[in-house]
């Protein structure tokens, strides 16, 4: 018989329970024993909603980050960290740069913040250095494993894994990060000791590095650590994901592990060569229903293929999502307002099991088992490949008109700068924000009205213009030198501009967590893209006309909007993204038309969108480059486009950001210490570029002394003419009384700067 299990399920809730928790939480709302009861009412709703599998996970629930926590759990905590506090409120302090808002006031610098692998979900990156040591805490994870089995759940218990935790570490000085594994595996040991205590048959070890390119240093970190580790029980999953093993394939087939999952639907090519590697004595777990995107899986054709492998591997074979379901939403069965044809294609994280339920039970009891799921499921599969919404000729034959020129600027950048720096006349050391002000209760309820219709047109109109009015006399009177409008019309970033392209779907409830209690609804790309009318420019213009500065208008990149939506599966990424590259395109250059002359094309997830293995890239940054060039290269050399980028490592791919020739690029910088401007030490950037030096995702206010610090590092690297002042993203997640003393410090630190070097 085959064994179905799962490799985590998504924490926030179905009415993101756990972000309102949190932030009630945060602001002293609510005591530390009631965030508790709503994160253990959350985790028995999940167990309960996976009980059908045979194997259920525990430890995947977090508070905040899975990878934090189990900094946690090895006692790698910062030593700026108060460590009288409760592990709760020390967690939060890394997390967040402090816990609640008056019980537990000390502040501290929050940890780097940076992607899971080439997903929209962010970890905090583990500190190590040479005092670094390690030490089990486990009380709440063995709780956790108490829990589920007292409301009589089979567990499988998930840890990331010590060699994946040491890579995805960052050392804080010189000390080699392979030199701590002999004292972590210690503690590994000693929480695989714990475990059999508990009576865990199996324990589920993600180490999801396998998929990358290793040296043979972490090669061998690998049969090292999990030599040490088998002589412990309970049995070892070593599980995989996010894309194919190639050249680790045989290290995973031989590593002494009682078994072995695989992405399935990344690594489908690979699946056979497994079968014949994999020792007879291990199981092998296929990940066959996709975790990180809302398709419905071809249930037939996946039988069709798992049939003869099951007739080889018996009860070997187990079957699972490709990754943990935190990478999708809930449940599809609170969706009343999507169209009915779109649902009836998608997969949400609770039908997704239920998919893989069917397959198991076709498998092990035969088709006609489940004949009516199987037909049910063959009928919407081909209605969405014979869907008249989805293809759109005229579409078609505008991508087949691009041209090269389309991906280029009339002049190259030295002569726009010249241009540009005449035209605006700014000072040295220019401050701007990111784009987004804070989405205050009077905003979303104003938004929410107006969706209930309990708000008319006109008024709702006016509101907005009241909040932009606010909002661009509140930076004048701070001093900013480049001005938003606030985009207090605006839900989400890419949300906002789907809503209005022809293609998209959206979802009620479909949230996904991002990091923290910060949750998207990612939109859903179900066809072909295009942009019906003008989005954005009526709000620009009115905010331009309420002040001399310049009033940067505000767009959502292709690459972006790709990265951040459920993409459709039924054509390349590249051709979709470049779709949005022409929509976004008319956008820009109706906002030139009607006289705005500084125009933001935000690509926050360029890099996250990078294969996981640097062979690839070449290809992905090419097509990626050019599709952000074709939406912003269409306006004349006075324009002067902007871009932002946040929260991912770029060093390496520095030299395909320079090629997006933006004349200005803001990135983040401020959580590590200005450390990701080392590049421009051996790199000449060309063009100008503001590191953000406010960490808007800690609500900690900055000071003046401290910008000017990070200021003055960056200076070491780059030419000051070519320096802007701004925060590291988007304001919106942050409350006014943080921002505005925030500002004020960014724009007093900028004076300074000025009188200091010119």
């Amino acid at each position: 018989m085959i064994t179905t299990h799962n490799l985590g399920f998504p924490r926030i809730g179905k009415q993101r329970e756990l972000k309102f928790a949190l932030e009630s939480y945060w602001r002293d709302e609510i005591r530390q024993d009631q965030l508790e009861q709503t994160a253990q009412t959350l985790r028995n709703k999940h167990w309960q909603l996976q009980a059908d599998l045979d194997y259920v996970p525990v430890g995947d629930f977090s508070f905040y980050d899975h990878v934090l926590d189990t900094s946690i759990l090895l006692g790698n905590e910062p030593d700026r960290i108060d460590k009288e506090a409760s592990d709760l409120d020390r967690l939060f302090q890394i997390a967040r740069g402090q816990s609640q808002s008056t019980s537990f006031c000390q502040q501290s610098a929050a940890g780097e913040m940076t992607k899971w692998f080439d997903t929209n979900y962010h970890y905090i990156v583990p500190e190590f250095d040479a005092n670094t040591r390690f030490s089990l805490h486990a009380d709440r994870f063995l709780a956790q494993i108490k829990e589920a089995k007292e409301l009589g759940h089979t567990i499988k218990p998930v840890i990331l894994g010590p060699v994946s935790y040491l890579w995805l570490g960052k050392s804080k000085d010189e000390t080699d990060k392979l030199s701590l594994l002999d004292d972590i595996l210690i503690v590994y040991q000693q929480l695989l000791l714990e475990l059999e205590k508990q009576g865990v048959e199996w324990v589920q070890i993600d180490e999801p590095i396998l998929i990358t390119e290793l040296n043979l240093d972490w090669q061998n970190a690998f049969k090292q650590a999990y030599l040490a580790l088998n002589r412990t029980p309970p049995k070892i999953l070593l599980t995989s994901y996010f894309g194919q093993l190639q050249e680790n394939l045989l290290l995973a087939c031989e590593l002494p592990v009682g078994g072995l999952h695989i992405d399935a639907i990344n690594g489908f090519e690979e699946v056979n060569k497994i079968i014949d590697w994999l020792p007879a004595h291990k199981v092998l777990s296929l990940g066959v229903v996709n975790g990180r995107n809302i398709w419905k899986t071809d249930l037939n054709a996946v039988i069709n293929w798992l049939e003869p492998i099951h007739a080889r591997l018996k009860d070997r074979l187990w079957l699972a999502p490709s990754c943990s379901l935190l990478h999708v939403p809930v449940d599809l069965e609170s969706e009343t307002e999507l169209n009915s044809e779109i649902a009836s294609w998608l997969s949400f994280a609770v039908q997704k099991l239920a998919e893989l339920n069917t397959i198991a039970l076709a498998l092990n009891n035969g088709r006609e088992y489940v004949a009516k799921q199987l037909a049910d499921n063959a009928l919407a599969i081909t209605t969405r490949q014979q869907a008249s919404i989805v293809h759109n000729p005229i579409i078609q034959t505008r991508l087949q008109q691009v041209d090269k020129s389309m991906a280029e600027r009339k002049s190259n950048y030295s002569s726009r700068a010249v241009i540009q720096k005449e035209r605006f006349k700014l000072p040295a050391f220019p401050t701007t924000t990111i784009g987004s002000f804070p989405q205050t209760p009077e905003i979303r309820q104003a938004r929410k009205q107006y969706k209930l219709g309990k708000l008319d047109e006109q008024s709702y109109q006016q509101f907005i213009k009241q909040e932009i009015q606010n909002t661009v006399v509140l930076q004048e009177e701070i001093g900013l030198d480049v001005l938003v409008h606030g985009e207090a019309e605006r839900n989400d970033m890419v949300e906002y501009f789907g809503q209005q392209f022809e293609g998209y779907a959206f979802s009620q409830y479909g949230w996904v967590q991002s990091y923290g209690s910060r949750c998207v609804k990612p939109p859903i790309i179900y066809g072909d893209i295009s942009r019906p009318k003008p989005i954005t420019v009526e709000w620009a213009n009115y905010a331009q006309s309420l002040s001399d500065k310049p009033v940067k208008g505000m767009l959502t990149g292709p690459v972006t909007m790709l990265n951040w939506s459920f993409v459709r599966d039924d054509q390349p990424r590249s051709e979709t993204c470049l779709q949005l590259a022409l929509a976004i395109r008319d956008e820009v250059k109706d906002l030139e038309a009607a006289g705005i002359e500084m125009i933001q094309i935000d690509e926050a997830a360029l890099r996250e969108g990078l294969p996981l293995r640097q062979s690839q890239w070449q290809e992905y940054l090419k097509w990626a480059v050019n599709c952000f060039k074709v939406s912003a290269n269409g306006v004349s050399d006075q324009t002067q486009i902007h871009t932002h980028m946040c929260y991912s490592e770029f060093n390496d791919i520095i030299e395909a950001i320079a090629d997006m020739d933006a004349d200005v690029i803001t990135i983040e910088t401020s959580r590590s210490d200005m450390e990701l401007l080392d590049v421009f030490n051996a790199f000449n950037y060309p063009n100008d570029i503001g590191p953000g030096v406010y960490d808007i995702h800690s609500p900690n206010v900055p000071s003046v002394e401290g910008i000017v610090s990070l200021m003055q590092k960056a200076a070491e690297r780059i030419d000051i003419d070519k320096l802007w002042v701004n925060p590291d993203c988007g304001l919106k997640t942050r409350n006014w009384q943080q921002v505005k003393p925030a500002l004020q410090a960014m724009v007093d630190a900028s004076y300074i700067l000025r009188k200091q070097y010119i």
